[in-house]
């Protein structure tokens, strides 16, 4: 994703390319109530437990846990509802068509701010067995290793 000065980073769901192989990345708008996106923009959602399913042509994140709005009052709703993804019908039958046919799962990755709305993006994902996390883990601290290095030798 490219780097831009509009862009808040809100909340990242690094457990999920820890258990994941993490492909296809997607942009999606989120349809919220006032009281929520405020609390957002205070940095007050939790996602790590939450997954995106898609039926009726639609696609829902479940499980992502928006703390209630302190000054919100009776405008605050329940903090685990679902919540519906804005995303184009292209992008949601190829989603359905990978999930549904090659044992793909759509997992939460990222919760950002772009020009004052709500987005987050979302993949294609693939489950890791206990090798592959051993594997990818290997790989990460022997380039951390090689970085050290080069860091030292300069």
């Amino acid at each position: 994703m490219p780097v831009d000065k509009n862009i808040k980073t809100v909340a990242v769901n690094r457990r999920a390319s820890h258990d994941y192989f993490l492909e296809d990345r997607y942009e999606a708008g989120m349809v919220l109530t006032g009281t929520e996106i405020k609390s957002i923009r205070e940095g007050r959602v939790q996602f790590k437990d939450s997954y995106i399913s898609i039926y009726d042509g639609e696609a829902w994140i479940k499980g992502m846990h928006i703390s209630p709005y302190k000054f919100g009052n009776q405008f605050n709703v329940d903090e685990t509802r679902d919540r519906k993804l804005l995303l184009h019908k292209a992008e949601i039958s190829k989603m359905y068509q990978k999930v549904k046919t090659k044992g793909y799962t759509l997992v939460p990755v990222k919760i950002y701010l772009k020009n004052g709305r709500a987005k987050m993006e979302i993949a294609l994902a693939k489950g890791k067995n206990l090798y592959d996390k051993r594997q990818s883990e290997k790989m990460r601290d022997a380039e951390r290793e090689m970085k050290k290095a080069l860091k030292l030798r300069y």
